[in-house]
């Protein structure tokens, strides 16, 4: 991570660039605890869990709460750490699919509860987590979850509109 400071103020990410169109989010210390949960709970995190499905359920929550950065960030990760393309590209969908175990599944139902906040339905999704992982799994699935709401909230807030970066960009 760069010194605070020197970050480029509208960051690339692959061929696209970013601008906040809204807020700079470095104008109050909370854009630096968003970015300690992304240390914690982010797609580079290391994490008990399964890689691939904690990185589905990162894109989930893009695919919920329509965030173009984490969309873009996220399939690409997807992409790099070897998810089929079928299957992030299916994400949306999943409830018609087979290509997703029980498991991935439950974790995807829980994700969507906890996102569209069905508080009614918290419990039994729950329930159904603990049926196919263990209790700290459970715990860093909501962890993922919530910490990808948070990045998709902020991103979302300030603005973070892509635009095709020139050639002379970095």
């Amino acid at each position: 991570m760069s010194e605070p400071g020197t970050e480029d103020p509208k960051p690339v990410l692959g061929s696209l660039r970013f601008e906040n169109t809204r807020f700079d989010p470095d104008l109050t210390p909370f854009h630096e605890l968003a970015r300690d949960m992304a240390t914690q709970f982010g797609y580079a995190a290391e994490l008990s869990g399964d890689r691939a499905l904690l990185q589905l359920l990162r894109l989930r929550v893009a695919q919920l709460n329509p965030c173009s950065y984490c969309l873009i960030l996220h399939a690409e990760v997807a992409a790099r750490i070897g998810i089929r393309s079928e299957q992030a590209a299916h994400l949306a969908s999943w409830r018609e699919s087979t290509m997703y175990s029980p498991g991935q599944r439950a974790a995807l139902a829980y994700c969507e509860g906890l996102t569209s906040f069905r508080h009614e339905e918290i419990p039994a999704l729950h329930e159904e987590l603990r049926l196919h992982f263990t209790e700290r799994e459970v715990a860093e699935i909501a962890a993922v979850v919530i910490n990808m709401n948070v990045w998709t909230r902020l991103k979302l807030a300030q603005g973070a509109t892509p635009s095709l970066a020139s050639k002379e960009s970095p």
